[in-house]
Protein backbone atom coordinates (compact mmCIF):
# COMPACT_ATOMS: atom_id res chain seq x y z
CA UNK A 1 0.00 0.00 0.00
CA UNK A 2 1.37 3.22 -1.40
CA UNK A 3 2.01 6.62 1.38
CA UNK A 4 -1.33 8.19 -0.23
CA UNK A 5 -3.74 5.31 0.91
CA UNK A 6 -1.71 4.98 4.53
CA UNK A 7 -2.78 8.20 5.11
CA UNK A 8 -6.56 8.15 3.78
CA UNK A 9 -7.20 5.39 6.16
CA UNK A 10 -5.83 7.29 9.08
CA UNK A 11 -7.74 10.38 8.16
CA UNK A 12 -10.84 7.74 7.98
CA UNK A 13 -9.93 6.19 11.57
CA UNK A 14 -9.17 9.37 13.05
CA UNK A 15 -12.29 11.00 11.74
CA UNK A 16 -14.55 7.56 13.24
CA UNK A 17 -12.93 7.97 16.59
CA UNK A 18 -13.78 11.54 16.95
CA UNK A 19 -17.67 10.58 15.41
CA UNK A 20 -17.40 7.91 18.22
CA UNK A 21 -16.24 10.29 20.74
CA UNK A 22 -18.50 13.59 20.01
CA UNK A 23 -21.56 10.84 20.57
CA UNK A 24 -20.00 9.43 23.76
CA UNK A 25 -20.09 12.64 25.21
CA UNK A 26 -23.79 13.87 24.02
CA UNK A 27 -24.60 11.18 25.51
CA UNK A 28 -22.50 11.52 29.17
CA UNK A 29 -23.74 15.47 29.46
CA UNK A 30 -27.46 14.57 28.80
CA UNK A 31 -27.50 11.69 31.39
CA UNK A 32 -27.58 13.28 34.58
CA UNK A 33 -26.21 10.22 36.23
CA UNK A 34 -23.24 9.88 34.02
CA UNK A 35 -22.15 7.65 32.00
CA UNK A 36 -19.63 5.25 34.46
CA UNK A 37 -22.30 6.30 37.07
CA UNK A 38 -23.98 3.55 39.24
CA UNK A 39 -27.74 3.27 39.43
CA UNK A 40 -27.83 5.27 42.58
CA UNK A 41 -25.95 8.58 42.50
CA UNK A 42 -24.43 8.92 46.24
CA UNK A 43 -22.28 6.28 47.51
CA UNK A 44 -22.62 5.24 51.24
CA UNK A 45 -19.25 5.87 53.24
CA UNK A 46 -19.84 3.73 56.56
CA UNK A 47 -20.01 6.16 60.16
CA UNK A 48 -21.02 3.67 62.50
CA UNK A 49 -21.34 0.02 61.46
CA UNK A 50 -24.43 -1.96 62.67
CA UNK A 51 -26.20 -4.95 61.78
CA UNK A 52 -26.27 -5.73 57.90
CA UNK A 53 -29.74 -4.53 56.10
CA UNK A 54 -30.64 -1.84 58.84
CA UNK A 55 -29.05 1.69 57.94
CA UNK A 56 -29.83 5.44 59.31
CA UNK A 57 -28.44 7.92 56.32
CA UNK A 58 -26.74 11.44 57.14
CA UNK A 59 -27.51 13.74 54.42
CA UNK A 60 -25.75 17.31 54.83
CA UNK A 61 -27.25 20.26 54.47
CA UNK A 62 -24.39 22.73 54.05
CA UNK A 63 -24.46 26.76 53.13
CA UNK A 64 -26.63 29.14 51.56
CA UNK A 65 -30.27 27.68 50.07
CA UNK A 66 -30.72 28.47 46.75
CA UNK A 67 -31.34 26.49 43.47
CA UNK A 68 -27.69 27.70 41.67
CA UNK A 69 -25.89 27.16 45.01
CA UNK A 70 -23.39 23.98 45.39
CA UNK A 71 -23.66 21.54 48.12
CA UNK A 72 -21.48 19.03 50.03
CA UNK A 73 -23.25 17.02 47.90
CA UNK A 74 -22.96 18.36 44.14
CA UNK A 75 -23.19 21.61 42.41
CA UNK A 76 -26.95 22.36 43.15
CA UNK A 77 -28.30 22.08 46.22
CA UNK A 78 -31.90 21.78 45.80
CA UNK A 79 -32.04 19.22 42.96
CA UNK A 80 -28.94 17.51 44.96
CA UNK A 81 -30.45 17.11 48.05
CA UNK A 82 -34.28 16.20 46.42
CA UNK A 83 -31.83 12.84 44.79
CA UNK A 84 -30.21 12.41 47.99
CA UNK A 85 -33.68 12.07 49.62
CA UNK A 86 -35.39 9.89 46.76
CA UNK A 87 -32.55 7.77 46.83
CA UNK A 88 -33.03 6.83 50.69
CA UNK A 89 -36.81 6.71 50.08
CA UNK A 90 -36.21 3.81 47.48
CA UNK A 91 -33.61 2.23 49.34
CA UNK A 92 -35.59 -0.68 51.96
CA UNK A 93 -32.34 -0.98 53.86
CA UNK A 94 -32.55 2.75 54.81
CA UNK A 95 -34.58 3.07 58.04
CA UNK A 96 -34.27 6.75 58.81
CA UNK A 97 -32.25 9.88 57.47
CA UNK A 98 -30.58 12.34 59.55
CA UNK A 99 -30.20 15.66 57.94
CA UNK A 100 -27.44 17.72 59.49
CA UNK A 101 -27.43 21.39 58.92
CA UNK A 102 -25.42 24.32 58.66
CA UNK A 103 -27.00 27.15 57.03
CA UNK A 104 -28.12 30.80 57.75
CA UNK A 105 -30.94 30.06 55.42
CA UNK A 106 -31.28 31.00 51.93
CA UNK A 107 -34.06 31.85 49.06
CA UNK A 108 -37.42 31.45 49.69
CA UNK A 109 -38.84 29.40 46.71
CA UNK A 110 -36.05 27.33 47.46
CA UNK A 111 -36.29 27.06 50.85
CA UNK A 112 -40.16 26.18 50.32
CA UNK A 113 -38.91 23.39 47.57
CA UNK A 114 -36.85 21.16 50.25
CA UNK A 115 -39.30 22.07 52.85
CA UNK A 116 -42.26 19.76 50.48
CA UNK A 117 -39.50 17.72 49.80
CA UNK A 118 -38.32 16.87 53.52
CA UNK A 119 -42.07 16.67 54.74
CA UNK A 120 -43.40 14.10 51.67
CA UNK A 121 -39.97 11.94 52.81
CA UNK A 122 -40.86 12.09 56.27
CA UNK A 123 -44.07 10.26 55.24
CA UNK A 124 -42.14 7.26 54.44
CA UNK A 125 -39.49 7.37 56.69
CA UNK A 126 -38.70 8.79 60.02
CA UNK A 127 -36.52 11.86 59.32
CA UNK A 128 -34.37 13.88 62.30
CA UNK A 129 -33.38 17.47 61.30
CA UNK A 130 -30.12 18.26 63.60
CA UNK A 131 -29.07 21.49 63.50
CA UNK A 132 -24.95 21.93 63.99
CA UNK A 133 -23.94 25.89 64.65
CA UNK A 134 -26.91 27.56 62.53
CA UNK A 135 -30.19 26.68 61.09
CA UNK A 136 -31.69 29.92 61.02
CA UNK A 137 -34.56 31.23 58.50
CA UNK A 138 -34.73 29.30 55.58
CA UNK A 139 -33.08 26.58 56.84
CA UNK A 140 -35.70 26.53 59.54
CA UNK A 141 -38.20 27.11 57.40
CA UNK A 142 -36.93 23.18 55.63
CA UNK A 143 -36.74 22.10 59.45
CA UNK A 144 -40.62 22.09 59.67
CA UNK A 145 -40.84 19.51 57.12
CA UNK A 146 -38.98 16.93 59.89
CA UNK A 147 -40.36 14.06 62.03
CA UNK A 148 -38.23 15.52 64.82
CA UNK A 149 -36.09 19.01 65.15
CA UNK A 150 -33.00 18.83 67.63
CA UNK A 151 -30.31 21.21 68.31
CA UNK A 152 -27.30 21.67 70.54
CA UNK A 153 -27.78 24.11 73.40
CA UNK A 154 -24.98 26.68 71.64
CA UNK A 155 -26.84 26.24 67.95
CA UNK A 156 -28.31 29.49 66.48
CA UNK A 157 -31.64 29.20 64.63
CA UNK A 158 -34.89 30.31 64.29
CA UNK A 159 -35.31 34.42 62.66
CA UNK A 160 -38.39 33.74 61.50
CA UNK A 161 -38.88 36.67 59.04
CA UNK A 162 -38.67 37.38 55.39
CA UNK A 163 -36.26 40.22 54.04
CA UNK A 164 -35.39 41.78 50.16
CA UNK A 165 -32.65 43.99 49.67
CA UNK A 166 -31.79 46.47 46.96
CA UNK A 167 -29.24 49.71 46.46
CA UNK A 168 -29.47 53.37 45.79
CA UNK A 169 -27.19 54.60 44.56
CA UNK A 170 -29.22 58.18 43.18
CA UNK A 171 -27.16 61.14 45.45
CA UNK A 172 -23.92 58.99 44.10
CA UNK A 173 -24.70 59.38 40.32
CA UNK A 174 -26.11 62.82 40.35
CA UNK A 175 -22.33 63.64 42.35
CA UNK A 176 -20.35 61.61 39.23
CA UNK A 177 -22.93 63.26 36.38
CA UNK A 178 -24.88 60.03 35.79
CA UNK A 179 -27.96 59.65 35.08
CA UNK A 180 -30.43 56.35 34.76
CA UNK A 181 -32.77 55.92 31.67
CA UNK A 182 -35.64 53.41 31.97
CA UNK A 183 -38.48 52.86 29.54
CA UNK A 184 -40.83 50.83 31.18
CA UNK A 185 -44.35 49.39 30.25
CA UNK A 186 -46.01 50.15 33.30
CA UNK A 187 -45.48 51.97 36.49
CA UNK A 188 -44.37 49.37 38.65
CA UNK A 189 -41.89 47.29 36.66
CA UNK A 190 -38.60 49.04 37.47
CA UNK A 191 -39.77 50.00 41.24
CA UNK A 192 -36.57 48.19 42.49
CA UNK A 193 -34.71 51.09 39.99
CA UNK A 194 -31.33 51.76 42.34
CA UNK A 195 -31.19 54.95 40.56
CA UNK A 196 -34.21 56.49 42.02
CA UNK A 197 -36.34 56.94 45.38
CA UNK A 198 -39.53 54.39 45.19
CA UNK A 199 -42.88 56.10 45.58
CA UNK A 200 -44.81 55.79 48.63
CA UNK A 201 -46.99 53.04 46.39
CA UNK A 202 -44.38 50.82 45.29
CA UNK A 203 -42.82 50.48 48.87
CA UNK A 204 -46.33 49.42 49.99
CA UNK A 205 -46.49 47.18 47.09
CA UNK A 206 -43.34 45.53 47.59
CA UNK A 207 -44.01 45.14 52.20
CA UNK A 208 -47.11 43.57 51.10
CA UNK A 209 -44.89 40.92 49.18
CA UNK A 210 -42.66 40.25 51.84
CA UNK A 211 -45.52 39.89 54.81
CA UNK A 212 -47.33 37.92 52.64
CA UNK A 213 -44.77 35.58 52.82
CA UNK A 214 -43.93 36.40 56.07
CA UNK A 215 -47.81 34.79 56.71
CA UNK A 216 -46.72 31.56 54.65
CA UNK A 217 -43.39 30.89 57.20
CA UNK A 218 -45.48 31.55 60.05
CA UNK A 219 -48.55 29.28 58.94
CA UNK A 220 -45.62 26.28 58.49
CA UNK A 221 -43.87 26.95 61.36
CA UNK A 222 -47.41 26.71 63.67
CA UNK A 223 -48.24 23.55 61.27
CA UNK A 224 -45.54 21.80 61.88
CA UNK A 225 -44.67 23.00 65.64
CA UNK A 226 -48.45 22.99 66.92
CA UNK A 227 -48.17 26.55 67.91
CA UNK A 228 -50.90 29.01 67.57
CA UNK A 229 -50.16 31.99 64.40
CA UNK A 230 -51.59 34.65 67.55
CA UNK A 231 -48.32 33.07 69.69
CA UNK A 232 -45.61 33.08 67.04
CA UNK A 233 -46.55 36.51 65.72
CA UNK A 234 -46.38 37.96 69.07
CA UNK A 235 -43.49 36.36 70.44
CA UNK A 236 -40.57 34.23 68.59
CA UNK A 237 -41.83 34.99 64.90
CA UNK A 238 -40.36 38.69 64.60
CA UNK A 239 -36.67 37.99 62.84
CA UNK A 240 -34.71 37.46 66.38
CA UNK A 241 -32.26 34.68 66.09
CA UNK A 242 -32.30 32.39 69.05
CA UNK A 243 -30.04 30.16 70.40
CA UNK A 244 -30.78 26.46 70.77
CA UNK A 245 -31.65 26.55 74.30
CA UNK A 246 -34.30 29.25 73.79
CA UNK A 247 -35.63 27.46 71.01
CA UNK A 248 -36.17 24.36 72.88
CA UNK A 249 -37.75 26.97 75.54
CA UNK A 250 -40.19 28.44 72.60
CA UNK A 251 -40.75 24.45 71.35
CA UNK A 252 -39.33 25.31 68.11
CA UNK A 253 -37.02 22.40 68.66
CA UNK A 254 -38.00 19.19 70.19
CA UNK A 255 -34.93 18.07 71.76
CA UNK A 256 -31.09 19.48 72.39
CA UNK A 257 -28.39 17.21 71.96
CA UNK A 258 -25.30 16.49 69.72
CA UNK A 259 -24.88 14.08 66.48
CA UNK A 260 -25.12 10.88 67.85
CA UNK A 261 -27.93 11.96 69.73
CA UNK A 262 -29.73 12.81 66.63
CA UNK A 263 -28.14 9.23 65.47
CA UNK A 264 -29.82 8.07 68.49
CA UNK A 265 -33.29 9.61 68.06
CA UNK A 266 -33.45 8.48 64.53
CA UNK A 267 -32.79 4.89 65.41
CA UNK A 268 -35.50 5.06 68.27
CA UNK A 269 -38.17 6.56 65.40
CA UNK A 270 -37.64 3.70 63.28
CA UNK A 271 -36.93 0.78 65.46
CA UNK A 272 -33.83 -0.08 64.72
CA UNK A 273 -31.58 0.43 67.25
CA UNK A 274 -28.64 -1.66 65.79
CA UNK A 275 -28.79 0.09 62.55
CA UNK A 276 -25.26 1.44 60.74
CA UNK A 277 -24.68 5.31 60.35
CA UNK A 278 -23.80 5.66 56.68
CA UNK A 279 -22.78 9.52 54.89
CA UNK A 280 -24.17 9.73 51.64
CA UNK A 281 -21.09 11.55 48.89
CA UNK A 282 -21.08 12.30 45.61
CA UNK A 283 -19.59 9.35 43.62
CA UNK A 284 -17.75 9.91 40.00
CA UNK A 285 -20.11 10.97 37.20
CA UNK A 286 -17.97 11.80 33.78
CA UNK A 287 -20.55 14.87 32.91
CA UNK A 288 -19.54 16.23 36.17
CA UNK A 289 -16.48 15.92 35.98
CA UNK A 290 -16.58 17.45 32.24
CA UNK A 291 -18.58 20.10 33.53
CA UNK A 292 -16.61 21.31 35.99
CA UNK A 293 -13.80 21.03 33.62
CA UNK A 294 -15.54 23.24 31.04
CA UNK A 295 -16.33 25.69 34.31
CA UNK A 296 -12.55 25.72 35.29
CA UNK A 297 -11.77 26.61 32.21
CA UNK A 298 -13.97 29.81 31.58
CA UNK A 299 -13.96 30.87 34.75
CA UNK A 300 -13.52 34.32 35.45
CA UNK A 301 -12.37 36.10 38.22
CA UNK A 302 -14.98 38.24 40.24
CA UNK A 303 -15.38 40.25 43.08
CA UNK A 304 -19.32 40.71 43.68
CA UNK A 305 -19.72 42.17 46.83
CA UNK A 306 -23.84 41.00 46.66
CA UNK A 307 -22.90 37.39 46.91
CA UNK A 308 -20.29 37.78 49.40
CA UNK A 309 -23.69 38.79 51.88
CA UNK A 310 -25.26 35.71 49.79
CA UNK A 311 -28.22 38.44 48.99
CA UNK A 312 -29.53 39.65 44.94
CA UNK A 313 -31.52 43.06 44.95
CA UNK A 314 -35.14 42.17 44.01
CA UNK A 315 -34.98 38.35 45.44
CA UNK A 316 -36.71 37.66 48.26
CA UNK A 317 -35.03 35.97 50.95
CA UNK A 318 -35.13 33.91 54.49
CA UNK A 319 -32.18 35.24 56.63
CA UNK A 320 -30.90 37.12 59.55
CA UNK A 321 -30.82 40.54 59.17
CA UNK A 322 -27.17 40.35 60.48
CA UNK A 323 -26.73 39.00 56.59
CA UNK A 324 -27.97 41.92 54.76
CA UNK A 325 -25.42 44.78 54.13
Amino acid sequence: MNKGGLLSITFLLLFCLSVFFNIFLLVTLTDKKGFFALERRYRETVLLPGVEGAKIVLIPLVGTIGFSQSNALGDSMVDDLKEAFQQAASDPDVKAIVVSTDSPGGEVTASDVLYHSLRSLARQKPVVYYINSIGASGAYYTACGASWIMCSPTTFTGSIGVIISTLNYQKFFGKIGLQSLVFRSGKFKDMLNPAREMAPEEKAYVQELVTQTYRRFVQVVSSARHLPPDVLYKGVADGRILSGEDAYREKLVDSLGYIEDAYAKAKELSSAPDASVVSYTAQFSLSTFLSRLSQGITQKVQLNLLHVFALEPGRLYLLPSILVP
